[in-house]
This record gives structure tokens, C-alpha cells and sequence, in this order.
């Protein structure tokens, strides 16, 4: 019986401490709950785990076909274009290595009751109605690329996560890079009639561009003392962010993306 791929999990940016632990995490959570699929996550860029290294692993293990799944929430110029380059020097080094390449997680229906699930907590309880949500405004907070591609994909999220689910709305920011930044945000909210907003970053684990929306955030809160401003925590190493990685794998091993195709 011929073994299934192994998974590459492919993360861009993880260099914070808390991060490093959910991709770790998020690794444990994909061995427990699909043990059959060989798994390993590598770093684009420089950092710990380089994807050179999870490569190795998986390979020493008896991997001679592998499916990459970025872990981007967006199709982003740049982290597609590393992805590529990781992986052709992967393929010089391996040259009998067959691989595939899923796209990004996002958003799927999956992603986005999660970050459903992130509101909710930061409102104070468990899942709300849209009855419930009708006073409540959303600022979505994505770390900003210098794709443009990239950043209209963030407002393409905000868009489905305010369809049916009774927000008075969802808005976009950056924390860099791409405009509003968080503060112009929040003060777009109050002009469109807010008075109570959720900041939820538009990210899988914490970091530095998390770290600094929710200063941002503190900062203008603290200055607009009769707004009621809440942060919502990151995604995380959920079970369900796990499935949707095995589902993006599963969709590379049966119809992949070719890995020089990055720009789309």
C-alpha cells in the first residue's frame, strides 16, 4: 500500500514566542487527529525551522512526495513568491522529490466561523444571535502587504464575515504597509455611528503585527473614553484550523498549484 504525501506546513512570519508555540501546537493538533499523514512545519525566510529543515525531517522519515500548504490567510505576492524559491532550492537538493502546493486558507467558511467564534468571546459569552450583535461594529485588523491583491482579499473577508451574522458592520485596517491603519479605522467606525467595537486581528497566531494593532487599539480606546472597544484574540491552533489545513492538503495532493505559479 503506497504511503500518502507528507504535509508541509509552510509559515511566514512566525518569529514570536507565542506564535512559535501555536505552530507547534498546531503541528500536535495535525498528528492527533489525522496520525496517517506525516507532518512537519518550516519558516520562510530567515528564523528557526527553516522549510529546508522540516523538509529534511519529513524525507529522513521516507517522504518521497510532499504537499505544501501555506499558512496564509491571503494569497500574498511575496509569500508566494519565497514559497517558491524554498521550494526549488528544495527540489535541487532532493531532485527526486515530487511536490505539490495548496492555495491559501482563506477565507473559507471554516476561517470565518472561527473568527465568529473569536467575537463572541470578546462580547463575553458564548454564540450570539444576529439580535444579539446589531450594536456591535467590527474593525477586521490584517498585518498589510504590499500587494494590493493581498489587501483586497482582507476586504473581501470582512465582507462574508458581515454577511447574515447581524454586525452593524465590519470594517478593514492594516497595521502596516496598506491604509487605514488601526487608528484611522476605529475612527471610520465612529463616523459610520459606532459605539461599540470589536478589534479582531486578521491573523492565525500572535506576533508582532497582533501585538501592535492591540496597542494601537489601547492607545485610541484610552483617547475615546465614551467608545466601547474591545480586542478579540488571534485564530489559534484550533481543531478546526487543523482540518482546514488536511482539506488544503488533501485539494494539493489531488489537483495541485504549480509551485512556480506564484503570482496569480
Amino acid at each position: 500500500m503506497t504511503s500518502p504525501p507528507a504535509l508541509l506546513i509552510a509559515a511566514d512570519g512566525v518569529r514570536h514566542d507565542a506564535g512559535a508555540a501555536a505552530l507547534l501546537d498546531l503541528v500536535e493538533h495535525l498528528g492527533s487527529r489525522h496520525p496517517g499523514i506525516p507532518v512537519a512545519a518550516g519558516l520562510l525566510g530567515p528564523g528557526r525551522w527553516p522549510l529546508s529543515e522540516a523538509v529534511g525531517e519529513l524525507v529522513a522519515a521516507g517522504a518521497d512526495r510532499l504537499a505544501a500548504v501555506p499558512l496564509a490567510l491571503v494569497p500574498d505576492r511575496w509569500s508566494e513568491d519565497a514559497l517558491s524559491a524554498a521550494l526549488d532550492a528544495v527540489r535541487e537538493e532532493q531532485p527526486g522529490l515530487t511536490v505539490a502546493v495548496s492555495r491559501a486558507l482563506g477565507p473559507d467558511p471554516a476561517l470565518l466561523a472561527l473568527l465568529e467564534q473569536r467575537l463572541d468571546e470578546a462580547l463575553g459569552g458564548g454564540a450570539r444571535s444576529p439580535r444579539d450583535r446589531a450594536d456591535v461594529t467590527v474593525l477586521l485588523a490584517a498585518p498589510g502587504s504590499a500587494d494590493p491583491q493581498a489587501n483586497a482579499e482582507v476586504h473581501r473577508a470582512a465582507r462574508l464575515l458581515w454577511e447574515g451574522r447581524g454586525y452593524a458592520g465590519v470594517e478593514t485596517a492594516f497595521v502596516s504597509t496598506a491604509a487605514p491603519d488601526v487608528p484611522a479605522g476605529l475612527d471610520r467606525c465612529v463616523r459610520l455611528g459606532a459605539r461599540r467595537i470589536v478589534v479582531l486581528p486578521y491573523a492565525l497566531f500572535d506576533g508582532g503585527p497582533v501585538e501592535r494593532a492591540v496597542l494601537h487599539a489601547e492607545g485610541w480606546a484610552e483617547a475615546h473614553p465614551h467608545t466601547d472597544v474591545r480586542c478579540a484574540e488571534v485564530i489559534g491552533a484550533a481543531d478546526e484550523l487543523a482540518d482546514l489545513v488536511v482539506d488544503r492538503y488533501r485539494e494539493a495532493v489531488a489537483s495541485p498549484v504549480p509551485a512556480a505559479a506564484g503570482r496569480r
